[in-house]
């Protein structure tokens, strides 16, 4: 084989495989942008496991802007897994606006969850969030229902820790309640709606939130129900179920009472019954000991009978025999 073909063999290989492993375009585009970038800090990148564009390309747009980082920076924030392309877009953004934004800052944030470009933007134009429909109840019991449009701008110190939009407007929400439960009558707020934004900001709700409140303005209210009717019919309706309950229970106590009473009847009439049936037993006993004789025995027949006679005709029985007059 002809040693000037395996030559240029070996040529191409080495070529493939220094282009392959050593980015020399994206060096070439490094320098040609006036950054200082070594090569073999390119191919200590592909080692790393870095990709070499994630880094070179915001260090170049960071470089035209006259933002001061450096490879080593873009490099550790890119393996502790930031969004390094964010970071440099939220540095050159806070530097057109005047803002004193650090790298360390930038990618603490960005490490911490939060979007760092789009929280430069918000602090630079702020933004507008809408509550949902808020129900709050006047003292006369009449329910308005308050929607506020709240413009909050980043407050760039606060980011790591500070609450988020959802507290905002909790806490909004609860200041619209408060205020209108605290207005004597539902005209009054719908008079001045504009006293309650000016009674919600002087709460500093913004306060422990990664947002300055600028301004909460309220955007609609409607009259809704009336809750002190509602509640006062739905009281007089317990009261009536209480009242009805206590008479059943007094009812069935009387209830309870009249079978007491009949069950002590009927003892009272078995006692009786019991009683006279041992009046004759008494009275054959008396005939036999002589303690009473045949006449006062029939004696006491007439007198009983008289007794009965007399009961009948006070109870208005008449159809009884006159034995007197058949004899």
């Amino acid at each position: 084989m002809n040693p000037a073909i395996i030559i240029a063999a070996v040529v191409i290989v080495v070529v493939l495989v220094f282009a392959t492993v050593i980015p020399v375009g994206m060096w070439i585009s490094a320098v040609a942008s006036g950054v200082k970038i070594n090569i073999f800090s390119l191919v200590g990148m592909k080692i790393r496991r870095v990709k070499p564009v994630k880094i070179v390309a915001p260090l170049i747009k960071a470089t035209k802007a006259g933002i001061s980082v450096s490879v080593n920076q873009l490099e550790a924030h890119y393996l502790a897994g930031g969004n390094v392309d964010d970071v440099v877009n939220a540095l050159i953004a806070a530097e057109r606006a005047g803002m004193e934004l650090s790298f360390e800052k930038a990618s603490a944030i960005d490490l911490a969850g939060r979007n760092v470009f789009e929280a430069v933007k918000m602090s630079v134009t702020p933004k507008v969030i809408e509550t949902p429909q808020i129900s709050a109840v006047a003292k006369d019991g009449i329910e308005l229902l308050v929607k506020a449009r709240v413009t909050v701008r980043t407050n760039i110190d606060r980011l790591i820790g500070g609450a988020g939009e959802a507290t905002v407007l909790a806490r909004v929400g609860e200041g619209i309640v408060t205020t209108v439960g605290s207005a004597e009558k539902h005209s009054e707020v719908l008079e001045n709606p504009d006293d309650i934004s000016k009674v919600v900001l002087e709460k500093g709700l913004d306060s422990g939130t990664a947002y300055e409140i600028i301004s909460i303005d309220i955007a609609d209210i409607d009259i809704g129900r009336n809750i002190g009717a509602n509640l006062q019919s739905l009281q007089a309706e317990a009261n009536t179920k209480i009242a009805q309950a206590k008479a059943e229970e007094r009812r069935a106590m009387a209830v309870a009472l009249e079978q007491e009473m009949k069950a002590e009847v009927v003892k009272a009439k078995s006692e009786v019954v019991k009683a006279e049936a041992e009046v004759p037993r008494a009275m054959a006993e008396a005939l036999r000991s002589g303690n009473i004789g045949v006449l006062d025995y029939y004696k006491l027949q007439n007198v009983q009978a008289d007794t009965k006679m007399k009961n009948d005709i006070g109870n208005g029985v008449t159809d009884f025999v006159d034995t007197k007059k058949e004899k």
